[in-house]
């Protein structure tokens, strides 16, 4: 038995949430998966319950599981808070805590919705890549953090560090190579070399842990240029390597190579259970309305089956399903264009994609 570990979250997190464990049922039943869930509270909805972003019972709940499904949290009501109190806080110690230091997030364009991308079907056509994220480093977590008042009145110091070390970038870097391999063998480290310090040592490691690969062809790209790469030329890229900033900013941005943020799906690696959540957050403008796109989550669904309970075929059979259900025609609002579309909204997309994977 498989324990899954199902924090919804705030705003439209328990919206996507809910469809992506109906997907999950069945495609358990249908694979001979016996898959258990158990719901914890995390963000905002755990400031409002206990007083804590993330509460010990929560943290223990995961610890516990074999792999944790997660949707949002956040929004403008939790605000004006201090940061370490934050709904974003539970999120962030969760993946420390937890020691989930490698985020994946695909960006695979799914061939029906080439035209629901803003850029040209001749850019965007057959993108197909993996942007891998250093995610328990950085300026997230990097001490000394916070706002200081100045003295004698002139205002308040903001402080954020960055740092990294020689271990931390050889383990998500030996990740990158070994995913380079199963895919098309080329991997791009993004850095900001000729002004960071901490780029400067990234780089050395990178290029040293390379020699452990020779299969894998490395080349080195700075953020600005990446980021004007992403939109020129995406189908240059195969797995894209960063630190924690730029992969969170670079995959916000090649959301829009798929059409739509609401399309991307992730998933958080390490020592210990698998996270897997949808990138797009908790778009508090949309919450309620059942108009939220729940594939990001249903695919990230997929991404628990493939990478914490090994079964590929489950994980391919979800995607399948998706795929057929976009062919089909359905949208939700962020991915609908004016035709033939046919416009769904968040429950009747997960619905479809249920009964696609009961057709089989």
């Amino acid at each position: 038995m498989a324990k899954i570990a199902v924090l919804s979250g705030d705003g439209v997190g328990p919206e996507v949430v809910r469809e992506a464990m109906k997907v999950l049922e069945i495609t358990g039943a249908r694979f001979g998966i016996p898959l258990e869930f158990e719901e914890g509270i995390v963000g905002g909805a755990a400031i409002d319950r206990e007083g804590t972003p993330l509460p010990l019972r929560t943290l223990s709940l995961c610890k516990a599981c074999d792999a944790i499904l997660f949707g949002a949290v956040g929004g403008p009501k939790w605000d004006s808070l201090p940061v370490d109190r934050r709904p974003e806080r539970g999120l962030l110690l969760l993946r420390k805590e937890l020691g989930l230091y490698a985020n994946l997030r695909p960006v695979k364009l799914f061939a029906p919705l080439v035209d629901a991308s803003p850029l040209k079907r001749e850019i965007i056509e057959g993108v197909d890549l993996m942007v891998l994220r250093e995610l328990t480093g950085g300026l997230y977590f990097g001490e000394p953090k916070g706002i200081d008042a100045l003295p004698n009145a002139q205002g308040e110091r903001a402080v954020d560090t960055l740092i990294y070390t020689t271990p931390e970038i050889e383990r998500i870097a030996r990740i990158g190579f070994q995913i380079a391999a199963q895919r098309r063998k080329r991997l791009t480290s993004v850095d900001k070399v000729n002004v960071l310090a901490s780029s400067q040592l990234w780089r050395r490691v990178v290029t040293e842990t390379a020699k452990e690969f020779p299969g894998i062809e490395l080349d080195h790209m700075l953020v600005d240029n990446c980021s004007m790469q992403l939109i020129r030329d995406p189908r240059q890229f195969d797995v894209l390597l960063t630190e924690n900033t730029f992969g969170d900013i670079l995959s916000d941005e090649a959301a829009m190579l798929a059409g739509s943020i609401g399309m991307l799906p992730s998933a958080s690696l390490g020592d210990g259970p698998g996270l897997y959540e949808p990138i797009h957050g908790s778009a508090p403008d949309i919450a309620g309305q059942d108009t939220v796109n729940p594939l990001a989550t249903i695919l990230s669904a997929a991404m628990l089956l493939r990478y914490s309970l090994h079964h590929e075929l489950a994980a391919a059979a979800i995607e399948t399903a998706v795929s057929r259900v976009l062919e089909a025609g359905y949208r939700t609002p962020d991915i609908w264009q004016p035709g033939p579309a046919v416009l769904v909204n968040t429950a009747h997309m997960g619905d479809l994609v249920v009964e696609s994977l009961v057709k089989g």
